[in-house]
């Protein structure tokens, strides 16, 4: 056979005692090694009945035997004593006593249904997955495989199945473009609903791709059988199973499309035997003449509408939300002709820097006395890509304008004076242009100033307060404040940690990220590890956690260590749940169940690779702090908390 290839399958056969079977690997072939009556053999690995590995068999009275279900071959023939099939034998030979099998060399590859999908997916512009490989996925996995051989795909394999999600979920919120995550049939896939949540409620760009039993067993109670059509149809608007038949570069171009312009969550779901098939000559799609521009401008009445309460106006405010991230140097052109300070809610922390002289800070339950009275002593709110959800804090008693990019979210929870639809910064520059010169808005910049000046003095004072029972939320953020780098990408987890980070952290050029609508406990971690894969070295990501959300993903320490992400972990420990401990408290119940046992939070990254700090003492704050900003690589640091001083 001049196409055979030798393998170097076993350094020394002496490893291989007489009477033993092993698995070895023969390139990407698994081959089954036997030592029967002084000879050493080599058999295909797959029993021909189900696939059993052979290799984890054994001899018994001269037989090798399947460990799935008992059937015998014949340790070197391969033969199956009285029956007409058996397994492959393949030639050995042994060089300075290292042994060598040949195998048939492999064919080219041939492009499969996989490979075509993966490639329109990329051409789309998905370039991160976040995934676990399994049985299920193999014959996509080795696709994705092979478009980051190609330089076009970058994968992160994580520890469990929900941080992908909410890792993509981030990159989605961060950069407006859909991530992709990735999972076996089954439980690997149900993992990642409530990730696939978070992405659907934050209005947040997602691919989730998962694998599925073969069509053949579909509906037969198979081993990880879940219906993932039925079980993701509530979370994902793009729902479909890959058929033999589907047009697959179509497929994916509309699941990509979908998740993009709608920014919503498609699912599809790959069956095993569909991965492999051939691709029947079909050609990967690009997004060219797919994609419409979005600049649309508003209905001239409401423009009219609008500029007719801002003109009356001597007091505007104007408030951002998140659906307004991507237009905020048109928001802050518009406020400084207005002369208006520009609140955030507490999704859109960071929109607009706290050193701006019209920034006003954050409202709502996360905020500061500042946006507060600011909002409060308007006569007019211009809110821009922003719900009126409880948690903003944006009141319904004052004259409102609403400009939002999608219909339904104009007036959604109660009447608004006037809804202006349109893109936001197309409507936000027709505004400015239409009233240059029309206005007579009071400069509010010296009481904006003012009122945060009354702020820091206030917490100043909360800086002296210390039980000796850990460190107050303020100094912890205090600290922050003064060793965060400016431009960092900041993730934040639920809980008073949340609440403190959005009162006490004044934003510089920051991004700030966190489980919006869901509120899901656990998301900082892997949402830092989505925002490392979005931004890379171009901004530091510092992730910051309570002590029971940081252990719902803590195996992804090991994640950040392996890609090597620079990420710098804050968690407050104060060894409970204690915003339910609050909730519990203001509800008139017993404190129950939020206690917690945590690990040496500190030790455990240490010995995960990372650098792992900690400390009680506000005397130390600041050192460990320098050094966790200092360290090139990984690094977590664990802060004792006192739960009552938020």
């Amino acid at each position: 056979m001049n196409n055979r290839k030798w393998y170097k399958v076993l350094d020394d056969k002496s490893f291989l005692a007489e009477g033993r079977v092993m698995t070895v690997h023969a390139g990407t072939k698994e081959v089954c090694l036997t030592h029967f009556e002084g000879e050493i053999c080599a058999l295909d690995n797959k029993c021909p009945h189900q696939g059993g590995p052979l290799g984890e068999g054994s001899i018994e009275k001269g037989l090798l035997r399947c460990p799935w279900h008992g059937w015998d071959y014949h340790p070197c023939s391969g033969k199956a004593p009285g029956f007409d099939d058996g397994v492959e034998p393949y030639s050995v030979k042994i060089e300075d006593d290292a042994v060598f099998v040949a195998l048939e060399t492999r064919e080219e590859h041939k492009t499969t249904i996989a490979d075509i999908m993966a490639e329109t997916m990329t051409n789309w512009g998905i370039d991160t997955v976040f995934g676990m490989v399994g049985h299920s996925n193999l014959g996509l996995a080795d696709a994705l495989r092979r478009q980051e051989e190609k330089g076009k795909l970058k994968y992160i394999g994580i520890r469990h199945e929900g941080a992908a999600a909410f890792a993509a979920s981030a990159y989605g919120k961060l950069t407006g473009k859909p991530a992709a995550c990735f999972a076996i049939a089954g439980p690997g896939s149900t993992n990642m609903f409530t990730g696939m949540w978070d992405a659907k409620v934050d209005r947040a760009p997602l691919l989730a791709l998962t694998g599925q039993v073969a069509t053949q067993v579909v509906g037969t109670g198979n081993f990880q059988e879940v219906d993932l059509l039925l079980a993701f149809q509530s979370v994902a608007g793009f729902n479909h199973r890959v058929e033999r038949d589907s047009k697959h570069s179509e497929l994916m171009s509309l699941a990509v499309k979908h998740a993009l312009i709608n920014r919503e969550v498609s699912h599809l779901t790959f069956p095993d035997e569909i991965q492999t098939l051939p691709d029947d000559d079909e050609q990967p799609q690009t997004p060219e003449n797919r994609i419409t521009s979005f600049d649309i401008s508003p209905p001239a009445e409401s423009i009219k509408q609008a500029m007719e309460l801002i003109k009356k106006s001597k007091r505007p405010v104007i408030i951002v939300g998140h659906g307004a991230r991507f237009s905020m140097p048109a928001i802050i052109g518009f406020a400084g002709m207005l002369k208006a300070p520009v609140l955030t809610t507490f999704k859109a922390k960071g929109q607009i820097s706290d050193s701006h002289p019209l920034a006003g800070g954050v409202l709502g339950r996360s905020g500061t006395p500042v946006a507060s009275y600011i909002m409060n002593e308007s006569d007019l709110l211009i809110v821009i890509g922003a719900s009126f959800s409880n948690h903003t804090g944006i009141t319904d008693k004052k004259p409102t304008i609403q400009v939002d990019f999608d219909p339904l979210a104009l007036a959604k929870f109660h009447t608004v004076d006037v809804q202006v639809f349109g893109e936001v910064s197309v409507s936000v520059e027709i505004l400015k242009k239409q009233l240059e010169g029309k206005i007579r808005t009071e400069d509010q910049t010296v009481e904006i100033a003012e009122r945060w000046k009354i702020w820091r003095n206030e917490k100043q004072k909360r800086l002296k307060e210390y039980r000796k029972k850990g460190l107050g939320a303020i100094h912890v953020f205090d600290t922050l404040n003064r060793h965060a780098p400016e431009n960092a990408v900041m993730t934040v987890d639920v809980g008073n940690n949340a609440y403190s980070f959005g009162r006490y952290y004044e934003s510089k050029n920051n991004t700030f990220l966190m489980s919006g609508y869901l509120g899901s406990i656990g998301f900082a971690l892997p949402a830092a590890m989505g925002g490392w894969a979005a931004v890379g070295e171009q901004r530091p990501v510092v992730a910051v956690a309570g002590d029971g959300g940081l252990c719902q993903y803590l195996a992804e320490i090991t994640t950040l260590v392996k890609y090597n992400m620079p990420v710098k972990v804050i968690v407050l420990n104060n060894n409970e749940l204690a915003k339910i401990s609050k909730e519990q408290r203001s509800g008139n119940f017993e404190v129950w169940q939020t206690g917690l046992v945590n690990p040496d939070f500190a030790a455990y990254a240490n010995s995960c690779g990372a650098l792992g700090l900690k400390t009680d003492k506000c005397d130390e704050l600041d050192d460990v702090m320098q050094k966790l900003f200092a360290h090139p690589g990984p690094a977590l640091l664990e802060i004792a908390t006192d739960p009552e001083l938020l």
